[in-house]
C-alpha cells in the first residue's frame, strides 16, 4: 500500500470519527425530538415499571355522586351521576407510534391503575388532542362500539379502525349534548394554549379543554395547556365542582405545558372548588423529577381542595 493511499485512508477515518463524535454529542445533548426520543428509549431499556399503590373499585361507586379515579397520565375515570366518562385514555405500557412490531415511544414509570379489560362500561370518551400520549389507538381499539367519543376539530379520522364509529368533533366554543344509555351530559369545548399535530406536519388538527355539565354540577377537563387567560371566560354563576388539570412536563416546555402554580391560577380563574392533578408521574416527558410537580402543587394549593396525589387514588364529591 502506498504512502498516499495510507494518508487518504487515515483522513477518511479521521472524518468518520469526527462525524461519529458530533452525532454522539447531538444524541446526548440536543433538545430536538429525535435525540430526546433516543435518550428516552435508551434510559427505558430494562427499566421495571412500578405498580400503583391504589386500585380503583368502580363497581362499588355510588351512581348518585361524582367519583373520579386517576388511572395515570391524563386518564381519569369519572362516574358523573351514573354516567362513565374516560378522559384521554392511555392504558398500555408505552405511548408512541405503532410500526407493526409494537409501540415505539416512552415507557411508563408506573403502570395504569386499571387495564382496558378492568374498566366499567364507558359511556363517553373525551379526547383533548391528537398527541400520542393523549390519543392512544391501542386503548381506543379496546373500547366497545357503544362508547361515544367527543374529540377536537379535525381529529375524528383517527378513530378509523376502532369500534366506536364516528366521533363528535368540537371546536372552541362549540357544545353538544351526548345522549347515552346512562343519561345525558353537556360537553363544551374551550380554548387552551397547546397544539394538536400528531405527526408534526398535520398542524390543522385542533386541541381543546372541556367543561362537562350534568344535574346541576360542572367539571373542567383542562386537557394539555400552557398558561392562558381562557379559563377566566369559563367562570359563570355557579362554581365548578372539580377541575382536572395538567401540572407536569413544564421543564423546559413551559411554552406548551403549565407549571403547577400556573395550573392552580387557571383553575382559580375559572372558579373551581376541587383540583385533580394529571399529566405527571406517569411518563418522563419533561426534565423535572417525577415528584417535583406534586410537591410544588402542594405548596400552593389548600389541602382541602386537592382531590388526590397518586396514581390509582379515588376522589368522591358530596
Amino acid at each position: 500500500m502506498t504512502e498516499s493511499h495510507k494518508s487518504k485512508l487515515s483522513k477518511r477515518q479521521f472524518i468518520a470519527l469526527g462525524c461519529a463524535g458530533t452525532a454522539g454529542l447531538w444524541l446526548a445533548y440536543s433538545n430536538q425530538y429525535a435525540p430526546r426520543m433516543f435518550r428516552t428509549l435508551m434510559a427505558d431499556a430494562g427499566r421495571a415499571v412500578l405498580m400503583p399503590k391504589h386500585t380503583p373499585q368502580p363497581a362499588t361507586w355510588d351512581a348518585n355522586r361524582i367519583t373520579a379515579a386517576w388511572l395515570g397520565h391524563s386518564t381519569v375515570l369519572i362516574n358523573f351521576f351514573g354516567l362513565n366518562i374516560l378522559t384521554d385514555p392511555v392504558l398500555f405500557m408505552r405511548v408512541g407510534a405503532d410500526f407493526g412490531i409494537g409501540t415505539v415511544g416512552p415507557k411508563r414509570l408506573i403502570a395504569p391503575a386499571l387495564s382496558v379489560g378492568e374498566l366499567p362500561h364507558i359511556d363517553l370518551v373525551l379526547l383533548s388532542h391528537a398527541h400520542m400520549d393523549h390519543l392512544d389507538l391501542p386503548t381506543l381499539k379496546g373500547l366497545p362500539a357503544t362508547t361515544q367519543a367527543v374529540t377536537a376539530r379535525a381529529t375524528g379520522d383517527l378513530f378509523i379502525g376502532t369500534r366506536m364509529g364516528q366521533a363528535t368533533e368540537l371546536g372552541w366554543g362549540d357544545r353538544t349534548v351526548v345522549k347515552t344509555r346512562s343519561g345525558d351530559v353537556e360537553v363544551r369545548a374551550f380554548e387552551v394554549k397547546h397544539w394538536g399535530a400528531r405527526w408534526r406536519r398535520d398542524t390543522w388538527r385542533g386541541y381543546n379543554g372541556y367543561t362537562l355539565a350534568r344535574e346541576g354540577k360542572q367539571i373542567i377537563f383542562g386537557g394539555d395547556t400552557a398558561m392562558t387567560d381562557s379559563f377566566r371566560s369559563l367562570r359563570n354563576h355557579r362554581p365548578y365542582d372539580l377541575a382536572i388539570m395538567p401540572i407536569g412536563a413544564y421543564q423546559p416546555w413551559v411554552c406548551s405545558h403549565c407549571t403547577p402554580e400556573q395550573s392552580v391560577a387557571m383553575a382559580n380563574a375559572a372558579g373551581a372548588q376541587h383540583f385533580l392533578p394529571v399529566h405527571h408521574q406517569t411518563f418522563k416527558l419533561g426534565q423535572e423529577s417525577a415528584k417535583e410537580p406534586i410537591h410544588r402543587l402542594e405548596a400552593v394549593l389548600e389541602p382541602e381542595r386537592l382531590a388526590l396525589r397518586e396514581v390509582g387514588e379515588t376522589f368522591q364529591l358530596g
